[in-house]
Parts: structure tokens; sequence; C-alpha cells
């Protein structure tokens, strides 16, 4: 067995083992690992021929994530990994359904994806969205909006962008993703992330940085825009709604991590599913 800190040499086995998991969770990206190592430990572990990503969830729980669908693992492998760690995470429901009874199955409210429908994000139709379209309305009436795409060159009006953001919360950067999105901008081509850079009157104002993970779906891994221009989500999102190959049915914002302010905001879009992630143990080390 091989134990490695996750870095970015690991894209090399993990990138395409991940594109082929079918699943809108939002962790089966190399991308979102890798930004996020620090703050789940993450290493890459070498059973094998299988591989497998460990971690500690937010809530200070040990788990292994497998790097195939899980109901393609061995249940005998299963049973064995149980014991080394409080649980297998994050699963999608589709793989465990007919064998949940052999485990003790849980799922964490604020682990939940968002999912919209890029016809909702490019429309805003529906009475309980006529707040967004009114944004949206004031917002295109008193700015002229320029978007570009996030390339080599204005990579730094991105940097700027979410260090004013974060300069505006005033907390910490260690309790916000200030520094999994600047890592985003600065190896955005390594990671195949793409983005968009909104300005106005040429002062940068806005970012929008995320990636397909299944054929249908984009996620979104960071979504910024500066105080004092009301209106400006509503813009980031519709517009980069309308912007996507048609191919996309789908956005995952991903999940809202227990924080009411997030909750709040993703919640008052109406996400047409919320993606569930299961965690697996052991029934008698039912803990996570």
């Amino acid at each position: 067995m091989i134990i490695e800190k996750l870095d970015l040499k690991h894209k090399e086995i993990l990138f395409g083992r991940l594109k082929k998991v079918d699943t809108l969770i939002s962790e089966y990206s190399f991308a979102n690992l890798y930004l996020f190592r620090r703050a789940h430990n993450y290493e890459v572990i070498k059973d094998n021929a299988d591989i497998f990503v460990k971690g500690i969830t937010y809530d200070k729980k040990c788990y292994l994530m497998p790097t195939i669908p899980f109901n393609e693992l061995d249940i005998k492998k299963v049973d064995r990994i149980l014991r080394e760690v409080d649980c297998i995470f994050p699963l999608d429901y589709q793989w465990i359904e007919g064998i949940e009874d052999r485990y003790c199955v849980t799922s964490n409210i604020n682990d939940t994806d968002y999912i919209y429908t890029i016809e909702k994000m490019s429309t805003f139709k529906g009475r309980n969205l006529h707040g967004k379209r009114n944004l949206l309305k004031q917002f295109t009436e008193n700015y002229n909006c320029t978007i570009k795409p996030l390339t080599e060159e204005n990579k730094k009006d991105a940097i700027m962008v979410v260090e004013e953001w974060q300069k505006s919360l005033g907390e910490p950067p260690e309790e916000t993703d200030f520094h999994a999105n600047i890592e985003a901008i600065q190896y955005c081509e390594d990671l195949f992330i793409c983005g968009l850079l909104y300005y106005i009157s040429d002062k940068p104002v806005g970012l929008i940085m995320g990636e397909e993970i299944r054929e249908d779906t984009f996620a979104i891994h960071f979504a910024k825009g500066l105080k004092g221009y009301k209106g400006i989500y509503q813009y980031i999102y519709n517009s980069f709604a309308n912007m996507l190959p048609k191919k996309y049915e789908y956005l995952n914002f991903e999940q809202d991590l227990g924080k009411p302010s997030l909750r709040q905001a993703k919640s008052s879009y109406e996400p047409d599913i919320m993606i569930h992630k299961y965690r697996l143990s052991l029934r008698e080390r039912c803990s996570c």
C-alpha cells in the first residue's frame, strides 16, 4: 500500500478515473480535491489496483472516498475498509440501494449539493424568482458590464476581485475559500477550470469559475461579486448560464457547509435537486 499527500502530480491518475464516475456529486473532481486538499487533509492511497482518497470531513470524521463507483467495489473489501476509517464518503444513493440494510447509512445536510437547471438560472422564470429578475433588471439598467473569459493576461484582475471580496468580509481568509480560489485562478489551465471576469468601467467586479463534472452538468466552484453593485450575483449567474454550451442541463452550486448565509442564498434560487451525499459505516461503528 502506498500513501501520499494529494498533490498536482496525482492529476495523472485521478482525473480520468473521476471523470468516469457517473454522479452529480461535486467531490468527484480532481480540481475540487486538489483545491481543498488542506481543508480535508487529503491523501491518495494506492492499494494494489485500487485507488482511494482519504480525508477528514468538516465535522472531523475520517473517511475513504473511492475513485470508481462504489457499487463496483468488492463487498469484502468494503468491510475491511470500514474497519480502518469512520466511513466511506461521499456516496450516491444509486450505489448503495439494495445494500443499505447491511450498513449504517447516514447523511449530513451540510454536505448536500444544490442543483439548478440551466433553464432556471438563464431565465429566473416563475413567481418565486420574481425578486431575482428585478435585481437582474436593476443591474443591467444601472451598469454597462463587460464580460471576458479568464485568461493568463487577466489573472491579476481575477485575484483583485477575490482579494477585495475577502477584505469586505472582515473575517480571516482561513475561514473562507479565499486560498482555494486564488489557487484555482493560478492553476486553472492545469485543473481544467474555466471562468469569466466581469468589468464595470474597466474595473474587475465579479468572477465565476467552474468545470464540467458530468456531460450534462457544470459545477460552480467559485462565484465572487463585489459589494456596492446591486444585482451583481444575479447577473453573474444568469449570464453564465446563458453562455454555457447547450449540452449542459444542470448547474451544481455545491454545498453550503452549514453556513446560514450560504444556505439562505442558495435556497433562495429554489434548487431543482438536492444531492445528498451518503456516509457508509459498519453498524457497530455507526458514528458518522
